[in-house]
């Protein structure tokens, strides 16, 4: 009897444990990198997709004659992306989902591609001269078009708290 009562006892935390992750509604998924990042599970709220298909369709074109000599057509991206070139720099990231752009509130984002990414170690150029802020945000659509549902969706809840404390 006494050694049920303490299999109670140390089942019970264990069952508060995973009730609170369940609750918590993340999982970690895998990227790309091997690492792990804490995604929102998914399957009965899907964040609805800030742009069109139409800002998808002008997206791909724009990324192919802008962004693809760097990133991959495809938005793949180096499969190094985290090691420093032999110039010192990051390589272009993979925008598909599978590495970091994911991380980043819809401002910064923007900011990235107007003003380039060498202040952050990378050799991407600045494009505020060569696209308009439609043109980014049509970009920007078609590389979120490639995202997961879980991925687009932990991405609006980080763009949400971002502009949030904004504000």
């Amino acid at each position: 009897m006494k050694e049920k009562r303490i299999a109670l006892l140390l089942v019970i935390p264990l069952l508060l444990a995973v009730g609170a992750c369940a609750e918590n509604g993340e999982t970690e998924e895998s990227t790309s990198d091997g690492s792990s990042a804490a995604v929102a599970e998914t399957a009965s709220e899907v964040a609805k997709r800030w742009y069109s298909d139409e800002q998808v369709a002008r997206g791909g074109g724009l990324f192919q004659l802008h962004c693809a000599s760097c990133h991959k057509e495809d938005a793949s991206g180096s499969p190094d992306w985290k090691k420093l070139d032999a110039e010192g720099k990051l390589p272009p990231p993979p925008l598909n989902g599978s590495a970091h752009a994911w991380h980043h509130p819809l401002p910064l984002l923007q900011q990235v591609i107007r003003n380039g990414g060498i202040p952050m170690g990378g050799s991407m150029p600045a494009f505020k001269e060569k696209l308009t802020a439609d043109q980014i945000n049509d970009i920007l659509a078609w590389v979120q078009s490639h995202w997961s549902d879980k991925i687009y969706t932990t991405w609006n809840q980080i763009n949400q708290r971002a502009n949030k404390d904004k504000y």
